[in-house]
């Protein structure tokens, strides 16, 4: 399916002699069809990679390439204005790693909705439930483990986020009418639970309560991240070269080798630039060194959800329900599931972003700006490259997409301004992308349909 963003997993049909096709002048056809096709099924070549990717570019099919131009020019803007050339000081980025991790969780959890062209309006306070449930559960008097306390405050997320998808499924109703009063209702519960004292510590004695709190300010030493840097590229970097040869072996569809040693290699740079970064002592009366647990934290999560959506048949499903749901059904797909699974995955991983929350800071109260947050989220994805029209975008769309937002709250800090002018900001850089992606979604329509 045109414009969808995952792996087809079918052979490379050779050239017919009887079509009158020369079979070595096959690869000059790249580009002819290379709108229609994924560039990792017809290149033969990081050269043939790359013209078939800049021809799709041209076509409207941008990807990556407004996020990582946006990110770019954040970083530029904020480097050259801020004061003392702060911003890109190792201590201010691991404190901009820190604050963008709720934007970036939360954004890949909104992305399981906006892939099915739906919307979840409830996600900011679905998340503060998660975080208050997990908070509450390491107080004195229950005292739970803190992984069995994460777990209850992820599991009553994952049940609101089936609740809702129910209600729109079953009862067939508009996901932002349903999402809508979830996010009243959710809101209401949220001051419920917290009562009179209106908020909920983590940072008192108890080892749990500060297994929680080390979630962002507990740091992992440097050799042992180093190590584990290692460890994770080389198995990495070890599996994605053995798997793409199996797969050019059997026929199927792979990457050239050429762009898979590149993908290994700028997984290697940007792990490294990281630890180094995170390991340089951010400290001023004393040492602050490591890497944040919350770093490692978020890219577990985008393993887990790139793995489930770009090399799983449910993962296939959404893409196929998102760009038509009515073909997706005649197809055999049960759309109903899927849309509530969605919802589900949604919930789930705002919950997840809850407990960062609760981490950063140090509890959670009645004050949390909910409506925000959702906000933040739907922007993040967006402006990360997810389509809000549904069928296109990938778990690290929610990752760039939230850098972007920290990297505005963070540097407009630096400078002193209100939040009015961070809010103006993110809204300014949500149109821009929003306007992207209906160009991108006309251009594609009209080569299509010409």
């Amino acid at each position: 399916m045109a414009g969808i963003d995952q792996p087809a997993d079918q052979p490379i049909l050779p050239v017919p002699p009887e079509s009158g096709v020369d079979a070595e002048a096959a690869p000059d056809l790249t580009a002819a069809v290379v709108e229609d096709i994924p560039p990792e099924i017809v290149a033969q070549s990081l050269g043939q990679y790359a013209s078939a990717w800049w021809t799709k570019v041209r076509s409207g099919d941008t990807g990556l390439l407004p996020v990582a131009v946006a990110l770019v020019a954040v970083i530029v803007v904020f480097t050259i204005v801020s004061p003392r050339n702060v911003f890109l000081t190792p201590g201010n980025l691991v404190n901009l790693f820190d604050q963008s991790a709720v934007f970036i969780v939360l954004a890949m959890g909104q992305g399981f909705v906006l892939l099915l062209g739906e919307i979840d309006l409830s996600i900011g306070y679905v998340a503060a439930i998660g975080g208050i449930v997990t908070a509450n559960l390491v107080q004195p008097g229950l005292d739970l483990p803190w992984p069995i306390a994460i777990a209850a405050g992820l599991a009553a997320c994952a049940v609101i986020g089936g609740i809702h998808g129910v209600i729109i499924t079953r009862l067939r109703m508009p996901a932002f009418v349903v999402t809508l009063a979830g996010y009243l209702l959710w809101f209401g519960v949220m001051i419920i639970i917290l009562g009179p004292a209106g908020g909920v510590g983590i940072t008192g004695r108890l080892s749990d309560q500060q297994a929680l709190y080390g979630i962002v300010y507990a740091y992992i030493d440097p050799l042992i991240a180093w190590i584990a840097l290692a460890v994770l590229v080389v198995g990495f970097g070890a599996m994605m070269w053995f798997g793409d040869a199996a797969r050019r072996r059997k026929g199927l569809v792979a990457p050239p080798p050429g762009l898979t040693a590149a993908k290994i290699a700028a997984i290697a740079v940007s792990g490294v630039v990281v630890v180094a970064i995170c390991n340089v002592n951010r400290g001023v009366n004393l040492p602050i060194i490591g890497m944040p647990w919350v770093v490692p934290l978020v890219l577990v999560v985008l393993a887990m959800w790139t793995v489930l959506l770009e090399r799983t048949p449910f993962g296939r499903h959404v893409y196929a329900v998102g760009g038509n749901a009515e073909a997706a059904r005649r197809a055999g797909i049960d759309v109903s599931r899927v849309r509530t699974l969605g919802f589900v995955l949604c919930s789930l991983t705002a919950g997840i972003a809850g407990v960062i929350y609760a981490s950063q800071l140090g509890g959670m109260t009645t004050n949390i700006q909910g409506g925000q947050l959702v906000l933040y989220a739907v922007a993040a994805a967006v402006i990360g490259g997810t389509s809000l029209f549904g069928g296109r975008g990938r778990a690290i769309h929610g990752l760039l997409g939230g850098l972007v937002i920290g990297a505005i709250y963070n540097g407009l800090y630096l400078l002193g301004l209100p939040i009015q002018w961070q809010l103006i900001a993110t809204g300014l850089v949500l149109l821009a992308a929003v306007s992207v992606d209906s160009l991108s979604r006309r251009s594609t329509a009209a080569g299509a349909h010409p």
